[in-house]
């Protein structure tokens, strides 16, 4: 739900959301902050295995704000905004491993190269 204001930005709010508010410079920017805000807050409720609120049917505006669909893509958002690492523990076979490492292979590179094309993510 979007609301302009007297200084030309938008306050924007997701009401299917509890607590997902935002706000824009301008429109463009407002969209995007509401589309950064609720895949932030669906990823939060993703990773604590929270339920999901159905979208609401009909939502009743005042007369200065309007209703506009925004996408919110929890992949691209963790693509996007959370690539810190994570440590994991593999076995291989010990002369894969003395190859590799002859080779000059990068562990890391090659995992997650191949772990994208197992899941044919970007």
């Amino acid at each position: 739900m979007f609301t302009p204001l007297p200084s030309g930005e938008y306050d924007v709010r997701i009401p299917d959301l509890p607590g997902c508010i935002t706000c824009g410079k301008n429109l463009v920017d407002a969209i995007e902050m509401a589309e950064d805000a609720a895949a932030m807050w669906l990823c939060d409720a993703e990773d604590s295995q929270e339920s999901i609120p159905s979208p609401s049917e009909k939502l009743d505006t005042a007369k200065s704000q309007f209703v506009n669909f925004i996408v919110a893509d929890t992949d691209k958002y963790r693509l996007e905004n959370d690539n810190r690492a994570v440590k994991k523990t593999l076995t291989i076979p010990s002369w894969l491993n003395a190859k590799a490492e002859k080779a000059g292979v990068n562990f890391s590179q090659t995992l997650q190269t191949a772990l994208k094309q197992q899941l044919g993510v970007d």
